[in-house]
């Protein structure tokens, strides 16, 4: 087991753990080319057009780029770095902009495999250098973890405030805030915010599904009355369309059986993280509490999955997200082999009837979507704030004021970077600055 907040094991992979991931960054690269599965939610609405022959490879590939970019080199290779943990973004966006771009069928794999080989060396080459640094910046970038596990338990508050109103949320949030100190006070053992999260998510679903019974109630009572005229008998114009892509998907299951297989691995050998929270719970060798968090986090993204997948005839890459809370608990890398494939096959086949059955449950798919925007909110106050913490961790207030800088900066030029990325691409930024202004003899570093 990693001891917490080591100096980052290097992203140290075993040539075989390097293989796999190498391996997994051609198939999804190849996907791509295929317009099969990207793993940007915001790409995915566009590859109808390409499939259809309204938008061309080039174009489509400059919108999966436009949308990726900075949360590639913001988000993804700062956590990385930070956490030692590998993550989506930085190893699957580029996989959907390569794959896109790719003119040739068999170029999509080799461009893949080859940014998955410059992930698992270069970052270590990377990691091993800054260690060297005087001012070591990706050292400070650890303190971005409590920010980021703490404040994240707080996004069923959220979404249960916006969706119920605001004496429920404040409900939830003393319910929540009680777990907390009991768990800190009785099981020190646990990360504190899984037992609040679990309590905040199950209260915000099952407000949704009485809601939704309770209309199910009502409009049962109204047809049992007599109506008059007759049946309008039209179809849902969509049904056609979801049917051809959900059909589309079914035809290609041996690929996505194997990349559920490859996500599972990875997520098996503890090497790739859902999501930012799960990423340093990983590196403190926490999986089960890893598991809990993304699986919250799936819950808010399945709704999302399901229907641009239907819309569009194109999956996500780690499909509902489910597939990194079963690898995580997985003991046995051969099992996870078989189980992402199963469970890639079972989501495949049934996202047909997922999909109608979010239809009958429009409160549950609506606190989808409160959850999803929940996490996005409470992660980028927890990143912009762990942010500053590195920022003082490496540079004291001169550190703050670098990086609360370049943030500010950010903002005022229209949000360059997207803003979840923006924290953490200036503390790297900043870290480069001071190690400067130290060679200057201008900055003494600070002394932990």
């Amino acid at each position: 087991m990693r001891a917490p907040y080591t100096a980052a094991p290097g992203l140290g992979l075993s040539p075989a753990q390097q293989l796999a991931v190498i391996g997994l960054c051609a198939l999804t690269a190849l996907l791509s080319h295929l317009a099969l599965a990207v793993f940007n939610d915001g790409v995915r609405p566009f590859l109808l057009d390409f499939v259809q022959g309204r938008s061309t490879r080039g174009a489509t590939g400059a919108v999966s780029f436009g949308l990726s970019a900075g949360f590639v080199f913001g988000l993804g290779a700062p956590m990385a770095l930070s956490s030692g943990v590998l993550n989506p973004w930085l190893v699957f966006l580029p996989t959907d902009v390569l794959g896109i771009l790719a003119p040739r069928k068999w170029l999509a794999p080799l461009l893949g495999g080859a940014w998955g080989a410059l992930v698992v060396l270069g970052l270590k080459g990377v990691n091993g250098a800054a260690h060297q640094l005087p001012v070591d910046f990706l050292t400070a970038m650890r303190h971005m973890a409590t920010p980021i596990l703490y404040l994240f338990t707080l996004f069923p508050v959220l979404a249960v405030s916006k969706q119920f109103g605001r004496l429920h949320g404040a409900v939830a949030g003393v319910l929540e805030l009680s777990l907390v100190v009991v768990t800190l006070r009785v099981w020190p053992g646990v990360f504190a915010g899984a037992p609040a999260m679990a309590a905040g998510v199950l209260l915000l679903v099952g407000m949704a599904v009485v809601r939704d019974l309770r209309a199910a109630r009502a409009v049962g009572s109204v047809r049992a009355m007599p109506q008059g005229g007759g049946d309008t008998g039209g179809a849902d114009p969509m049904a056609s369309l979801f049917g051809a892509s959900a059909a589309r998907l079914r035809r290609h299951l041996p690929l996505f059986m194997a990349l559920g297989a490859g996500v599972c691995l990875l997520a098996q050998l503890r090497i790739l993280g859902g999501g930012e929270a799960a990423g340093f719970l990983l590196a403190k060798g926490r999986a089960a509490e890893a598991a809990q968090v993304d699986f919250y986090r799936a819950l808010g993204f399945l709704p999302l999955v399901a229907t641009t997948a239907l819309a569009s005839g194109a999956y996500g890459i780690a499909g509902f997200t489910l597939v990194f809370p079963v690898g995580y608990l997985l003991p046995d890398p051969w099992l996870a082999l078989g189980c992402g494939a199963l469970l890639f096959a079972v989501e495949v086949l049934a996202l047909s009837g997922i999909g109608r059955a979010l239809g009958r449950l429009p409160s549950v798919r609506d606190s989808s979507e409160q959850l999803r925007g929940a996490i996005g909110d409470t992660l980028q106050l927890a990143v912009l704030f762990g942010s500053l913490l590195a920022a003082q961790a490496m540079g004291g207030g001169l550190g703050i004021l670098l990086v609360g800088g370049l943030y500010l900066l950010n903002e005022a030029m229209g949000r360059v970077v997207v803003r979840m990325a923006a924290g953490p691409a200036a503390v790297l930024v900043g870290g480069v600055l001071l190690n400067v202004l130290y060679w200057l003899d201008l900055f003494t570093p600070v002394q932990s």
